[in-house]
């Protein structure tokens, strides 16, 4: 089989340096590319003693980059079982060869025995694409086509370019130069009128890019500045430049208005792909295989100032990058297209859609399903919004029925690609204050009341919560000794108030009560009624009004209402006195919605329990007698809530 995989560079082998070790034949053709060959070496360095862990590693890769996927999965256990700390990298392909030949449920159970090693953010990706596999919501009518301009050689990653397309292409220029790992041509980059259908019939040499006898490929073309970004082989004075170990790397470059050329992303040890311009923010983004990334090849992005830049390279982070490949970042509309080999996709490589938050967060990326994703490799996804009212793009694939090695495919469809789901993000915080609730549970809940989805806050009361969009669901959040939270969400709510951060305050309920008297009662600051008098004053009302919060938070607490008074007047008076301020004081929670089952009682004790020496015939000031006049809201089943 060619060599197809370098041709469109996106899945370079990251070169794993060997060390003092001595390489062997089986080595130096793996790091050719020549992996059929690199195979048969290995098997005959194995019959004659034994292979290195990364030696072994090498043939695991080279099967499975020949898809020959049983001896992959083989090879790779085999270094599993002694190894268990392979790195994640290696850990997909793994994974991904497990799928390939016994199914997604075998990897979900390897991937359960390392899930301390691997980032949350790819464990929710990878069970929230498992349960979208699962079911037949968002799938969606791609009507799709095999373009005219195909040819028998690689064409791959489509741009759109005014009223054109470009693409890059392996097919012959004229020149004699060969690109030995793929037996093609050195890439180079095309044009071609859209057609009002939406096919692409001729190709040419697009000419505006300066000539260059190697590798130039991957365009994209920023409107707005009138600049082409593209990557290229390194080069000086038109001879290849290598680094210290012998490698030929990829680096971007760009043509503005004026056909002024310049690198703008090179190092000869690191390989740049795929760049992509965002106008409204102007970041490069693109894929690369630096050392620290989260896999193989990564996405990041630059900061520029009209397309020079102006930062280091910043990763995506683990929602976007993931121990496999990630390359051919597109926005659209707030939405990040881009494809990655993760080992939960449907297969090679596969198109991912992610929203953008308001925060420059990232939403779980969504596999965008079968039609567009195939059991080959689907990748370099773009789109844009046609003269019809639809939806019209195009994308790279090398699955069945091309006409070479990859080949680009036309799509139309009526709404933008990508299921819809509704994310719910923000902390936890306990009640007038920034300290976040750690392991508080969020749980979301139908129309039905059937459980759809929950999660737990982190050690700092943050959580996250995505799930496919409903119109209408419940959140609900608890946790033991705290209130509950609830809010119902509609449609309405959810367009306007999903991508913003959610802060939600929960009362400890050890904070709403105190100890008197040797009982639990809610704390309020001490109020009092007038002299001889049950009515409730503003004053008391507003103090009540923190009793009802009480209940509405604890619906489940069971209150006992009090009332005591001093010493001065006829003992009878005061017990009337004191059961028709109990009395009132309950008919005002009712009054405020308390539900008529959390008041057990409501007592007037009058003076049976002075709490100093003010008894009758004791001479005190007025100051004394005060303090036997209270009311109590006592928590009768305090110590059987939790």
């Amino acid at each position: 089989m060619k060599f197809r995989i370098v041709t469109i560079f996106f899945l370079l082998s990251v070169v794993t340096t060997m060390g003092q070790n001595k390489k062997s034949k089986g080595d130096f053709l793996f790091f050719e590319y020549a992996y059929a060959d690199a195979i048969r070496e290995y098997q005959k360095e194995l019959r004659n003693g034994s292979l290195t862990v990364q030696q072994s590693l090498n043939l695991a890769d080279s099967y499975f980059k020949t898809r020959n996927y049983k001896n992959a999965t083989e090879t790779y256990l085999n270094v599993y079982k002694k190894d268990s700390t392979m790195s994640n990298h290696y850990f997909n392909k793994m994974l991904q060869s497990l799928t390939k030949t016994s199914g997604a449920d075998r990897a979900k159970a390897f991937l359960a025995t390392r899930t301390s090693a691997l980032p949350n953010e790819l464990l929710e990706n990878a069970n929230f694409n498992y349960e979208l596999f699962g079911s037949d919501t968002g799938i969606q009518d791609f009507s799709i086509f095999n373009i005219n301009a195909n040819s028998p050689q690689s064409d791959f990653s489509p741009t759109f370019y005014k009223d054109r397309l470009l693409f890059s292409s392996a097919r012959s220029r004229n020149s004699k130069k060969v690109y030995a790992p793929s037996g093609e041509a050195y890439l180079n980059i095309y044009e071609s009128r859209i057609s009002t259908d939406g096919n692409i019939n001729n190709a040419n040499e697009f000419k505006r890019i300066p000539g260059f006898q190697y590798h130039k490929a991957t365009p994209y073309y920023a409107k707005g500045l009138d600049n082409l970004f593209y990557v290229l082989s390194n080069a000086e004075d038109g001879e290849l430049s290598f680094d210290d170990n012998g490698k030929n790397s990829l680096a971007i470059g760009s043509v503005d208005r004026n056909g002024t050329f310049e690198y703008l992303l090179r190092d000869l040890s690191t390989s740049f792909y795929y760049p992509f311009y965002h106008e409204a923010s102007g970041k490069l983004y693109f894929a690369a295989n630096f050392e620290d990334g989260y896999g193989g090849t990564d996405i990041y992005f630059a900061y520029t100032n009209e397309g020079q830049l102006m930062s280091a390279p910043v990763n995506l982070g683990p929602r976007i990058n993931t121990p496999g490949n990630e390359i051919a970042p597109f926005i659209f509309e707030n939405s990040l297209y881009f494809s990655s080999d993760v080992f939960y996709g449907l297969g090679g490589m596969d198109v991912y859609k992610s929203n953008i938050q308001m925060d420059e967060t990232f939403s779980i990326p969504i596999n965008l399903g079968i039609g567009i994703n195939s059991a080959s490799d689907d990748f370099g996804f773009i789109i844009k919004n046609d003269d019809n009212g639809g939806l019209l793009g195009y994308f790279s694939s090398n699955r069945t029925g091309g006409e070479g090695n990859d080949d680009i495919y036309g799509y139309k469809v009526a709404e933008k690609p990508g299921l819809k789901t509704v994310l719910i993000r923000g902390k936890v915080v306990k009640h007038n204050s920034v300290v976040g609730v750690a392991k508080a549970s969020l749980r979301i809940f139908g129309e039905n009341n059937e459980l759809i989805k929950e999660t737990a806050t982190n050690e700092e009361g943050e959580y996250r919560l995505e799930m496919p969009w409903k119109d209408n669901f419940t959140l609900e959040v608890t946790k033991e000794r705290y209130s509950v939270y609830t809010k119902q969400y509609n449609e309405e709510i959810l367009e306007t108030e999903q991508n913003s951060s959610l802060t939600i305050d929960l009362t400890l309920l050890d904070d709403l009560v105190e100890e008197k008297e040797s009982q639990t009662v809610i704390k309020l600051r001490k109020f009092y009624f007038a002299r001889g008098k049950t009515l409730i004053t503003p004053e008391i009302a507003f103090e009540l009004e923190k009793v009802v919060t009480a209940v509405k938070q604890f619906p489940q607490v069971q209150l006992r209402i009090e009332s005591h008074t001093d010493s001065r007047g006829g003992g009878s008076t005061n017990f009337r006195l004191s059961q028709g301020r109990s009395d009132a004081i309950k008919n005002y929670l009712l009054q405020q919605g308390v539900p008529a089952k959390n008041i057990l009682y409501s007592v007037g004790y009058g003076e049976d329990k002075i709490t100093n020496n003010c008894t009758n015939g004791v001479y005190c000031i007025d100051y004394l007698h005060k303090q036997n006049e209270r009311s109590l809201i006592v928590i009768l089943n305090y110590n059987l809530l939790y």
